[in-house]
């Protein structure tokens, strides 16, 4: 399998995700011209593309869909809910119902010979979930926008060989930051974001030896830095009840505004 994040962070998220035969992306929250460009970057184009998969409907998440799916009419997986709040965006514009897909969290989807699990997270959202792939004997994860995380999250975490989760605020540049005192409290909430210190503990349950390069996505812009999101998830790893360090796997911050780093499994 092929993993490459598009863009990750708080002003809009896309995630590639494919083999030799099949080509999806992790939502669409840029513009439809910036995924075009990636896409050549990867030697394919939207044509190619198998399916879209949508985490939730937020505007981060779906603001380029509409455009894509009218250029290229690509199929769009989403639970039934997340589809309703989809259809209800109002700069969605015209796009035909018969493109969407429900799937259900905890049951396979089959696109072509990658095998897809959807399951639930804790957000702010009509029916929020992240996502796992596998093929060829490898698994990896997208898991992002989510305000906390269980034993549930862990389990359908566990084995894989790659991953991008979630390191959106430093709390404490979240507390003394410009946001209004409502939005802190959502952010910092069950149903918010995940903060660095929960990144790297929520990583630090489900490293295993196959283990290989580990994202930190979803940043926000005003409340984290690249920096202190690497070092504070490096230090939970450390500090974690486990046989592992950090010095053990190799992390890297998912870019905001352009392709990271291309990962072969």
């Amino acid at each position: 399998m092929r993993f490459a994040p598009i863009a990750s962070g708080s002003s809009g998220n896309c995630i590639y995700v494919g083999s030799n035969n099949t080509h999806i992306l992790v939502d669409v929250g840029i513009s439809g011209k910036r995924v075009d460009e990636a896409l050549r970057c990867l030697d394919i184009c939207g044509q190619d593309l198998d399916g879209i998969l949508i985490t939730h409907e937020h505007v981060d998440h779906i603001g380029g869909l509409g455009v894509l799916c009218r250029k290229y009419s690509i199929p769009v997986y989403a639970t039934k809910d997340t589809i309703d709040a989809i259809k209800a965006y109002k700069y969605l514009g015209k796009v035909e119902d018969d493109i969407f897909h429900p799937i259900a969290p905890d049951v396979d989807l089959k696109i072509k010979d990658i095998t897809v699990r959807a399951f639930r997270t804790s957000h702010d959202a009509a029916d929020p979930v992240a996502y796992t792939f596998a093929a060829d004997g490898k698994k990896l994860a997208v898991a992002t926008d989510m305000g906390t995380y269980s034993e549930y999250t862990v389990e359908n975490l566990r084995g894989m060989d790659s991953m991008l989760v979630e390191a959106n605020h430093d709390v404490r540049m979240l507390q003394v930051g410009p946001y209004p005192y409502p939005l802190k409290q959502r952010i910092l909430s069950d149903q918010g974001h995940l903060s660095n210190e929960l990144s790297g503990r929520l990583v630090s349950e489900v490293l295993n030896d196959r283990m290989g390069k580990i994202f930190l996505g979803h940043l926000s812009k005003e409340n984290n830095l690249p920096e202190l999101a690497y070092e504070t998830v490096r230090v939970e790893i450390d500090l974690a009840d486990n046989i592992y360090s950090a010095n053990d796997f190799e992390i890297m911050v998912a870019k905001r505004d352009c392709m990271s780093q291309v990962v072969n499994l």
